[in-house]
């Protein structure tokens, strides 16, 4: 097991919801010089990996990949999108081409989306970067800025259609629960089991 120390976005810091929209105003170097302190503690505490998730635009990326090299520590890097533009609005093209050719992520991937944003995500990210994917988008109901509203998307089937896509790495965010967790963990089980026996047991 791997436990992993979570880098979030600036705008999570602002309690305003910027952390889903960037554009803070701010260059790749002021993120650089506020995110610096929080990295540093945080690459000293043992962590096997940072997490450097929820990252909603290419700037914030930036600056955290510009840390993580400095620190030569090991990390994954997750975009917060909607369809196949970041939440800043920049194509996810552009936003893993600043992570493929960073030696220390070790994956690359999307967090806290719907998930019907994931599948296309996954293609791109494998096409641009050529890094392990890792993925765990939201339950698929929406914050209205008040409370959450909307139908539960997350379903454990998507599990197995993101790994067979190329996802190496899977999981969730907001309000998906351990159940929900459990349940894909079963599906992609039993996908793993019909792979290696697909003629089923024959004794």
């Amino acid at each position: 097991h791997w436990v992993a120390a979570s880098v979030g976005p600036y705008g999570a810091a602002r309690a305003d919801g910027s952390e889903y929209v960037g554009r803070y105003g701010l260059s790749v170097s002021e993120l650089t010089a506020w995110h610096r302190p929080r990295l540093e503690v945080l690459a000293d505490a043992g962590a096997d990996v940072l997490a450097l998730e929820t990252i909603p635009d290419v700037d914030e990326a930036e600056a955290l990949l510009r840390l993580v090299s400095e620190a030569d520590v090991p990390a994954w890097l997750s975009y917060t999108i909607e369809g196949t533009s970041t939440r800043a609005g920049q194509p996810l093209t552009d936003a893993f081409a600043v992570a493929a050719g960073v030696p220390q992520l070790v994956a690359v991937g999307v967090n806290c989306c719907a998930p019907d944003d994931v599948l296309p995500a996954i293609e791109i990210a494998r096409e641009i970067t050529g890094k392990p994917v890792i993925v765990y988008p939201n339950s698929g109901e929406s914050w209205d800025g008040h409370r959450w509203v909307g139908p539960k998307t997350f379903s454990a089937r998507f599990a197995a259609q993101w790994v067979a896509a190329g996802a190496r790495i899977v999981g969730g965010c907001c309000r998906v629960g351990p159940a929900d967790i459990a349940a894909a963990a079963a599906a992609l089980r039993r996908t793993c089991t019909q792979r290696e026996n697909p003629a089923g047991d024959s004794q």
